[in-house]
C-alpha cells in the first residue's frame, strides 16, 4: 500500500525558512515522479514542484512554488522542499504527490498524480 507522509511544517515569520519533508513507502518498483502542491486556504490547490525518482530532473509547474527547491533522498525514501524566504502568501497546506513507475506523466500539474498525503499545514506571519 503506497503511503506518503509530510512532515516539517509549522509556524513562522516572513524571510524564515522551513523544509518539509516526505516519506514514502509501500511502491513496488519505486514512485516515478513525486511533486508538492499546496493549498491556501479558500483556494485550489497549487503548484508544483515535481522531481523525477533519482533527482536527474525537476520541474515546476507554475511560479507557486518555483522560488523553492525541491530535492529526493532516494536512500532515505524521502523527498524534501526547501523554502526560504517565506511570504505570508505562502500560508497553506503543502501535499506530497506522486505516480506509480510506469504510469503516464502528463506534467507537473495536479492531474498527473495518483497518490497524495494528508499535508503538512505551513502558517506564515507577517
Amino acid at each position: 500500500q503506497v503511503q506518503l507522509v509530510e512532515s516539517g511544517g509549522g509556524s513562522v515569520q516572513a524571510g524564515g525558512s522551513l523544509r518539509l519533508s516526505c516519506v514514502y513507502s509501500g511502491f513496488t518498483t519505486g514512485p516515478w515522479w513525486m511533486a508538492w502542491f499546496r493549498q491556501a486556504p479558500g483556494k485550489e490547490r497549487e503548484g508544483g514542484a515535481c522531481i523525477v525518482n533519482g533527482g536527474d530532473r525537476a520541474e515546476y509547474g507554475d511560479s507557486a512554488l518555483g522560488r523553492f527547491t525541491i530535492s529526493q533522498d532516494k536512500g532515505k525514501n524521502r523527498m524534501y522542499l526547501e523554502m526560504t524566504n517565506l511570504k505570508p502568501e505562502d500560508t497553506a497546506v503543502y501535499y506530497c504527490a506522486a505516480i506509480l513507475d510506469g504510469r503516464p506523466y502528463y506534467g507537473c500539474r495536479e492531474s498527473t498524480f495518483g497518490h497524495w498525503g494528508q499535508g503538512t499545514r505551513v502558517t506564515v506571519s507577517s
